[in-house]
């Protein structure tokens, strides 16, 4: 597969981005930081230790090029959503913990938004908020319990509101739509742009970036490749859903694909009918997860979860499409929009995100090894990416900040199950949500027992 076939994004980017590699590691290599994976949270922790540290020796190790993976495929949500409820982190580190992570991640978009002007990316960045639609009863009561949590802890209607039918579908006007739940922090981006761009402006700064590089080993201030080792004093594992595929990672992150589609350029007429005129994010209530948005060239882009989970947390090219599961989100997008039905879908593609045991992401460093890592961010990682990049910034530099003091920062997510129960266990777990949801949208009420499994396994 040619790289530009790897997505919309990818098919997308201008001329003047060729996809070519650069050049790969030549021999082994001293730095003051080793980070492995250039995606988001690799490029970003780059880019902040660079502007504190400017003569610091860095250097960004990727297995294809910058931006392949998740950093490059996703749906384009720079928000401020975390894989984690409020209650899992209050149970840990309390309450004003809880608010204090969230109110960084809010903020985290206007910085995403501000690196990308100030380094000249143009991505796209379309700060509309996100929009997710009830469409049956079942929706409003979830979707209103969510808004009365975050009053709970302490977010006003600057932050999260209730619009009614009519303020709802004059946003977006998806169909059958009860009442919706806004929030201003989120923003539609060209995610391949940000971080093509992000990577050319980190290797301008002096980082060094080697791709086609790949790590076979990460041990105590020592990264082993196929083109030689790297010795450092910090080494950052930044890997995301391609975590398996290092020795003895199997169970600490497993990839669960998430798939997309792409429109062609829908005209005018369209977008007087639907909306999205400040290019707003959109999903709905349902429990299996979608999520879309309009392009910059008017598009639709839409995604949704739905994928197998394939046994010994497996990641090949192969999974990146799924006929059934591709259907299946058209489905889901038609349902939405009918007047999308005729629409062709120029692009399917998909990739596996992160996911940790208790869907909980993390940071960390520890000062003892020099190892560092961020991730499972169970897709949300857009936003979360640029905040642990920051994090890791202070936590490698030896600060104690506001960042460093967050709840996610050294926490550690328990193993997954050995297979094949992880394999029983996922796969079961994915057709969870569709039966609730089939349920819901016949009897137009709550389905009781498979959310509140749903709901147990997921921490809410």
């Amino acid at each position: 597969m040619q790289l530009r076939d790897l997505s919309l994004w990818h098919a997308t980017l201008p001329p003047d981005d060729p996809l070519e590699p650069r050049p790969a590691l030549a021999g082994d290599l001293e730095a003051d930081v080793a980070i492995v994976g250039a995606g988001y949270t690799g490029l970003w922790t780059a880019h902040y230790l660079r502007r504190r540290h400017p003569d610091m020796r860095i250097v960004v190790l990727e297995s294809e090029v910058a931006g392949f993976g998740a950093s490059g495929r996703n749906g384009g949500w720079c928000s401020a959503l975390l894989p984690m409820g409020f209650e899992a982190m209050a149970h840990e580190h309390g309450r004003d913990a809880a608010s204090r992570m969230q109110r960084a991640m809010n903020a985290t978009v206007d910085e995403v938004g501000a690196v990308a002007a100030s380094e000249g990316i143009e991505c796209h960045f379309s700060k509309g908020g996100t929009v997710r639609a009830a469409r049956n009863p079942a929706h409003i009561g979830r979707m209103q319990a969510e808004v009365a949590e975050y009053r709970a802890f302490g977010f006003g209607e600057d932050d999260i509101r209730w619009l009614d039918a009519d303020e709802a579908t004059a946003t977006v006007a998806m169909s059958g739509t009860l009442g919706a739940v806004y929030s201003p922090h989120c923003a539609a981006i060209h995610p391949a742009k940000l971080v093509r761009g992000l990577a050319r402006a980190v290797e301008a700064s002096g980082v060094r970036i080697h791709e086609r590089t790949r790590v076979t080993a990460i041990e105590p201030r020592r990264v082993t490749t196929t083109h030689g080792v790297v010795r450092s004093d910090h080494v950052v594992r930044c890997t995301e859903g391609f975590t398996p595929m290092l020795p003895g990672q199997r169970r600490r992150i497993v990839p669960i694909y998430s798939l997309m589609i792409a429109t062609e350029p829908l005209p005018v007429s369209f977008w007087d009918e639907v909306g999205l005129r400040r290019r707003e994010t959109f999903s709905d209530g349902r429990r299996l997860i979608v999520y879309g948005q309009r392009t910059a060239d008017d598009r639709l882009a839409f995604g949704g979860r739905g994928a197998p989970y394939h046994f010994g947390s497996r990641v090949d090219p192969a999974y990146d499409r799924d006929d059934a599961t591709h259907d299946s989100i058209h489905r889901a997008l038609v349902d939405l929009f009918p007047a999308a039905r005729d629409a062709a879908i120029t692009h399917r593609w998909g990739g596996p995100v992160g996911v940790p045991r208790d869907w909980y992401c993390s940071v960390g460093h520890d000062r003892t090894t020099g190892f560092a890592w961020a991730g499972g961010y169970v897709g949300d990682g857009v936003g979360t990416t640029n905040l642990a990049g920051r994090t890791l910034c202070d936590l490698i530099s030896g600060d104690d900040t506001e960042l460093t003091s967050l709840p996610w920062v050294n926490h550690r997510s328990r193993a997954w199950e050995p297979e094949p129960l992880r394999w029983i266990g996922i796969n079961a777990m994915v057709r969870l949500p569709i039966g609730a949801d089939a349920y819901e949208a016949k009897h137009q009420r709550p389905e009781r027992w498979r959310s509140s499994v749903l709901d147990r396994v997921l921490g809410h």
